[in-house]
């Protein structure tokens, strides 16, 4: 599978008159290669051209760990020990890559100053191109091993996700419940979390991306968790909202408002479709039930081997949704000072339409 996904690079970086990609550790390093590095303080970037062996600088420690990387690659290595630095392996891995004055596509999102230094300071004149439209090209859409293993991230997550909201009670914090959730997720087998998981209650519903604090789950508020997990790499991404007792009246039929935009996201998308429409559909929910202007973000984001990458599923956007391709509907409304209502699900495009990879119910439940 690796040798093909570098077979599709190479012909996508002749088409681009690209002649070098320099990968972080990261995602799109792993897709390509099998190879997993943590970022740190000590640069390693890796290099891949049509016309040279791949080609990786890095720290001396880590030599041993990429020659036993899951695919054979014959790696042209250049090592560097703490005492040294970096600027000299550096400077020899891009006189043997021939990087002067070529085009060399790097990650727009990932590279740091401190690698993009380096490489200004070794090879004094290149064309700096971006490398994500040229990666989304080969990850976007997703190859059967990669979508079990986002199902199988899902089950996981849903079983520890229903294992904690049997447990809630009133008075717990949001921490708590975020804590819970964490050792629910390792006891499951995640292997890591996709993302520190929101737990939300009372007015800090209506904050998306707040941090879960020291909140009380009270009588009466909603409960918003959104989590996920990575397991062998793939991630999953759910979010369910929750009322605590008897729900506010309104917060209620928002609710009800939110699960309907979700269903009509979901039965919009297929194979053929623009990405935009997807989000209109969602959209359209809740402007006709006078919500707008409380919908405050995209109907959804690309999940895979990370939590947000193509395609975005939002206004302007018209990329045809493929089979294979894998993102989130989550609608919402967000009432200031008030609370919030989520339902976020994760689906694959079929031939023959759509499928939902999360099957945690969504009907409101009450907790404690």
């Amino acid at each position: 599978m690796l040798a093909q996904r570098l077979e599709r690079l190479y012909r996508v970086m002749a088409d681009r008159r690209v002649d070098c990609l320099a990968l972080m550790p990261g995602a799109n390093l792993f897709y390509l290669t099998g190879l997993r590095f943590s970022l740190s303080e000590r640069p390693l970037v890796a290099f891949l051209a049509p016309d040279r062996p791949p080609t990786l600088a890095l720290p001396a420690l880590e030599v041993t760990k990429a020659q036993r990387g899951p695919f054979p690659l014959v790696w042209q290595f250049f090592p560097y020990t703490d005492e040294e630095g970096p600027t000299v392996a550096f400077r020899r891995a891009a006189q043997a890559l021939g990087i002067e004055g070529r085009r060399l596509a790097v990650e727009y999102l990932t590279m740091r100053v401190t690698e993009l230094a380096l490489l200004q300071q070794v090879v004094p004149h290149f064309d700096l191109v971006e490398a994500e439209p040229l990666l989304s090209t080969l990850r976007m859409t997703k190859e059967p091993e990669e979508v079990d293993r986002m199902r199988q991230a899902v089950r996981l997550t849903e079983a520890a996700l229903q294992r904690v909201v049997d447990s809630l009670q009133p008075g717990m914090t949001e921490r708590e419940v975020a804590n819970r959730l964490w050792r629910a997720f390792l006891e499951e087998g995640a292997e890591g979390l996709a993302f520190e998981p929101l737990v939300l209650t009372g007015p800090n519903g209506a904050l998306p991306h707040a941090l879960p604090g020291g909140h009380p789950l009270r009588p009466g508020d909603m409960l918003i968790v959104d989590c996920g997990i990575v397991l062998d790499g793939y991630i999953s991404d759910i979010t369910r909202t929750f009322a605590v007792g008897e729900p506010d009246p309104e917060m209620a039929q928002i609710y009800q408002v939110v699960q309907r935009a979700n269903e009509a996201g979901r039965a919009a998308a297929g194979p053929g479709v623009p990405a935009q429409e997807v989000d209109r559909a969602a959209r359209r929910v809740i402007e006709e039930a006078g919500y707008g202007d409380f919908f405050i973000h995209r109907t959804g984001h690309g999940i895979g081997l990370e939590v947000h990458e193509p395609p975005y599923i939002v206004e302007g956007n018209g990329l045809v949704l493929q089979p294979g391709m894998t993102f989130t509907v989550e609608p919402g409304i967000y009432l200031p000072g008030r609370g919030g209502v989520r339902i976020e699900d994760d689906v694959v495009i079929t031939e023959a339409g759509c499928e939902s990879l999360t099957t945690f119910p969504r009907d409101l439940r009450r907790v404690g």
